[in-house]
């Protein structure tokens, strides 16, 4: 399937702008997208090629937003980045051999936990905390760990990624939010050159809702950035609830279909 009507497209376009705002600043995009995708009739793996190119708009928008008001030095966290890519790509190429109905399980949970972590964690703010994990030991675990699961799953990355952000390597979550775009943008980066390779990516659906995207992360980037933590532990709580409640609602969630609802 490469054509779809205008309207669709159109619609495509609205989800991906949403998308890109929620997504640059508390992740969870891809609840959006996909699902979205997913209505307008493109088949699976088509979604998952075509979803990883809009993402790349998105998060390379929010990138240079944050990175132009000095929220992440990009010549300092190359290196990080260029892990993030290859795991990214790693999990890509894992996914199309290794079922993901244990992740799929798994996942709902671990989002809720997130979600208290950051809910009833006082005194949360845009300022540096202790740092429990010094820079190449985050670079050498979490960021290539982080990454593979984007490219295995990818649903909850950001949220992942700011949880280890905050609570490892110290960062404030303004400076976390803008830390996880650049590794999310490396990872999307990763996973993309692998569904490229494989022939899945729609290209005028890709760049339409990339279009979208970009727009909506440069929207939401200076919300965040204006407000803060304010605004940025309050979505980021939602997001993780939200996609958790829509994977478990999903009938095809591997929890449902092993309990026989």
């Amino acid at each position: 399937m490469t054509d779809l009507a205008l309207h669709l497209l159109l619609f495509l376009f609205i989800v991906g702008f949403l998308a890109g705002f929620i997504d640059s600043i508390a992740g969870g995009g891809g609840l959006l997208t996909i699902p979205a995708m997913l209505i307008a009739g493109i088949p699976p793996l088509q979604t998952l090629g075509s979803n990883k190119l809009q993402s790349m708009f998105g998060s390379s928008s929010a990138t240079i937003a944050y990175a132009r008001k000095g929220h992440v030095q990009l010549k300092t966290q190359l290196p990080m980045a260029a892990i993030s890519v290859a795991s990214g790509a790693v999990g890509a190429y894992v996914a199309t051999y290794v079922p993901g109905d244990v992740l799929k399980a798994l996942l709902p949970f671990l989002l809720v936990a997130i979600a208290a972590y950051f809910a009833l964690k006082p005194n949360m703010s845009d300022v540096d905390s202790h740092q429990r994990m010094s820079p190449l030991i985050f670079s050498l675990t979490m960021a290539p760990l982080i990454g593979f699961y984007d490219g295995v799953f990818g649903p909850g990355t950001g949220s992942f990624l700011m949880l280890a952000f905050v609570s490892l390597a110290g960062f404030g979550m303004l400076k976390a939010t803008a830390h996880t775009k650049l590794l999310n943008f490396g990872s999307n980066i990763g996973a993309f050159a692998v569904f490229l390779f494989n022939g899945v990516v729609l290209w005028k659906v890709g760049i339409v809702m990339g279009v979208g995207q970009f727009l909506g992360a440069q929207t939401g980037s200076r919300f965040a950035m204006k407000s803060g933590a304010k605004l940025i532990k309050p979505l980021l709580v939602i997001t993780c609830v939200a996609l958790a409640a829509k994977l478990i609602l999903d009938p095809t969630n591997p929890i449902r279909v092993w309990m026989g609802f």
